[in-house]
């Protein structure tokens, strides 16, 4: 899987400054690390974490994407940190989509981006694992919900 990807991240004040309408914003971020064989546990910790950070529960997100390295890794990480599976990765994920390694985490969140404009929804969370044991998960809130 090829791919490439481009996201442009800016501070509040350069928002304001340039007038920019952002589509989402980063509420909290985080890594977790274990032994590389258990690498595809890791984004459950690091979701456990941002949602700690955040002061949320799991059902206070509305989707989840959590990258597919393997079929088997969202599933398994929502059975870890207690997700409700019918909001992960409600479009496909690496599988169905493309796992494009590089470009991954670019894509996961773009995705998440448009799924929570689509359904006018509030938080998500994006996640993905690798090789080395770690995982980074980055939670987010739409800016365009109307209403």
């Amino acid at each position: 899987n090829d791919g490439a990807g481009a996201l442009i991240i800016a501070s509040e004040a350069a928002v304001q400054r340039d007038g920019i309408y952002p589509l989402a914003k980063v509420i909290a971020y985080d890594d977790a690390a274990q032994a590389p064989e258990w690498f595809t546990t890791s984004p459950a910790i690091a979701i456990e974490k941002v949602l700690r950070k955040a002061g949320l529960k799991p059902d206070d997100i509305d989707f989840y994407e959590i990258n597919e390295a393997y079929a088997n890794v969202p599933i398994i990480n929502a059975r870890l940190a207690g997700l409700d599976i019918d909001r992960i990765n409600v479009h496909g994920g690496g599988v169905s989509i493309g796992h494009p390694i590089g470009a991954s985490g670019a894509r996961i969140l773009t995705t998440l981006v448009y799924s929570l404009i689509d359904s006018n929804a509030r938080y998500g969370i994006a996640a993905l694992c690798n090789g080395g044991g770690g995982a980074t998960a980055m939670l987010i809130e739409n800016m365009q919900v109307k209403g």
